[in-house]
């Protein structure tokens, strides 16, 4: 899948007046697997939610495969795949009705065998025919995972996905996520355990205020880059100061 998968220019999202998002430049390319750091209020989900389009640009302009979204959305929306605090499951209904629902929907052929599969792999077998209001948090967010899979999207865009999980379902999701990434599909995650950034990702992006202060290759610099982060989030000491995030910027 060669190409551009986001391409983001001067993108903007304003809500009653206050800015979460400011003049974002962002590409990123066909199978590369990217972490989104930053403080709560960063600007993070208010990113995600763009690119899932569930929300509208207030400024600026995005593309998603090459195509903006105001001439391909619905086109879009079909190859990406979101994961967010919301589980968008249906809590009645089983995690097999669940999925069998959304593969449906999407138009995923041969469904029974998709869902049985996805069911599997996320290890829920035994927890297939039960109501998902009777699971635990980790086992939500396995389902809630197979739901974002179920199309086989090109594009996986995960909200703070390892958030209240334990550690074997972190290490589960973890997994799943370093698989779905080698099978070619381009990842986004917001987290704020830079541990499992590292480990997933090979690249990071930093938001502070809504701003992107800083964007660059993570792999083998773990200590260097939790430094430069906690200086780039730190609050500015003159208020009147403006992030310059170009003067920021280190190369990939």
């Amino acid at each position: 899948m060669p190409g551009t998968v986001i391409e983001t220019r001067e993108l903007g999202r304003r809500f009653a007046g206050v800015t979460a998002l400011h003049a974002l430049d962002l590409t990123v390319g066909a199978g590369e697997a990217v972490a989104v750091f930053g403080p709560n209020g960063a600007g993070k989900s208010t990113l995600l939610r763009l690119l899932a389009t569930l929300l509208r640009p207030s400024a600026g302009a995005l593309r998603l495969f090459e195509r903006a979204v105001n001439d391909g959305g619905a086109a879009a929306r079909r190859r990406v795949g979101f994961l967010s605090h919301q589980s968008f499951l249906y809590p009645d209904l089983t995690p097999t009705e669940n999925l069998d629902f959304y593969a449906r929907m999407f138009g995923v052929a041969r469904p029974g065998e998709r869902v049985r599969g996805l069911i599997e792999r996320v290890g829920l077998t035994g927890w297939a025919h039960r109501p998902v209001r009777t699971l635990s948090r980790g086992l939500e967010q396995r389902c809630a995972l197979a739901r974002a899979l179920v199309h086989e999207p090109d594009l996986l865009l995960l909200d703070e996905p390892f958030t209240g999980l334990d550690v074997d379902a972190s290490a589960m999701l973890a997994a799943m996520l370093r698989e779905t990434h080698a099978g070619g599909t381009t990842l986004l995650m917001t987290t704020h355990d830079m541990a499992r950034g590292f480990e997933v990702c090979r690249r990071a992006i930093v938001l502070t205020r809504g701003r992107l202060v800083w964007d660059g290759t993570i792999a083998g610099m773990p200590d260097d880059f939790e430094r430069r982060y906690h200086e780039l989030t730190q609050p500015p000491t003159d208020p009147t100061l403006s992030t310059q995030h170009s003067a920021l910027r280190t190369s990939r």
